[in-house]
């Protein structure tokens, strides 16, 4: 399940506006500040999951432990052969 916090920072990775994460999850930008605010406002799980989609096809990584919860950009450009490794 995706968290407030996990999809503002998602955002904040990727450089989107509410407008455009709403956009491309094809969701209520009035249903997005739902789930993004702190004050737990119900969000239909559907709202959840098209957002978390959205957000995974731009290359976001939901983690969560047992320590907490976060995100993570993945650079997938590093998986070219013709770009040149400077660590050899």
């Amino acid at each position: 399940m995706i968290t407030a916090r996990q999809s503002r920072a998602a955002r904040a990775l990727l450089g989107w506006t509410q407008e455009t994460l709403a956009d491309k999850a094809r969701i209520a930008l009035t249903a997005l500040k739902r789930l993004e605010s702190e004050s737990g406002l119900e969000v239909y799980e559907a709202t959840r999951d098209q957002t978390r989609r959205a957000l995974e096809a731009a290359g976001i990584v939901f983690l969560s432990t047992d320590r907490g919860q976060g995100v993570l950009l993945v650079d997938d450009r590093g998986n070219n052969p013709t770009r040149s490794n400077p660590s050899r």
